[in-house]
């Protein structure tokens, strides 16, 4: 019996690289820098010809995948559209939860391929720090410290947890993060509502 590859529809040339390259990270997570061609044609439902009229050779796409996978912008678009009119702790809950399934995957990429962002990472610290205060700002009233002081304690507590090494064996889940920062080791939580 012939296996037949589920072929996708005529896309634009540049769709169907977008499309190539959208397949690619999850199979680099799988199999990491040793994913094949056939891999990456199966899992973007192409043949291999077509991977290499997009690009050059399977590095080149590894390669593209990752540098498109760091790029800021689709993470910070979602980052941003977190609702500013729930309340406080199902913010810093979104926030911690967002954040740390980014730092995560850019962790383990980073481990499996290394890490292709420039020296710009203080640019992009500050600019998730600027959404996370716009998100916060509204609930500044309920703060300890200013909103752009509490978006570098959610990042900061986002990005250790999403290292292994720092949680191997006491893993800390969204949940107990956003009330830790919301509480702190000291604090009150809310009486229970019945």
């Amino acid at each position: 019996m012939i296996s037949q590859t589920k072929r996708a529809s005529p896309m634009a040339p540049a769709q169907r690289r977008e499309a190539i390259l959208d397949a690619v990270i999850p199979l680099v997570f799988e199999h990491g820098p040793s994913v094949t061609s056939k891999q990456i044609a199966e899992a973007a439902h192409v043949g291999e010809g077509t991977l290499f009229r997009a690009f050059d050779d399977k590095d080149s796409i590894v390669r593209a995948a990752v540098e498109k996978y760091f790029e800021p912008e689709a993470f910070r678009d979602r980052l941003a559209h977190i609702s500013r009119e729930q309340p406080l702790e199902r913010k810093l809950l979104e926030i911690i939860r967002t954040l740390r399934e980014r730092f995560s995957g850019v962790v383990r990429l980073a481990g499996l391929v290394g890490d292709p962002r420039s020296r710009h990472q203080r640019e992009h610290r500050r600019v998730y720090a600027s959404i996370i205060a716009d998100i916060l700002a509204p609930d500044a009233d309920q703060l300890n410290w200013a909103p752009e002081r509490v978006a570098h304690m959610a990042r900061m507590l986002a990005f250790a947890a999403a290292i292994p090494a720092f949680n191997s064996g006491d893993d800390f889940n969204d949940d107990e993060l956003t009330q830790m920062l919301l509480y702190g080791v000291a604090g009150q939580q809310p009486e229970a509502q019945s």
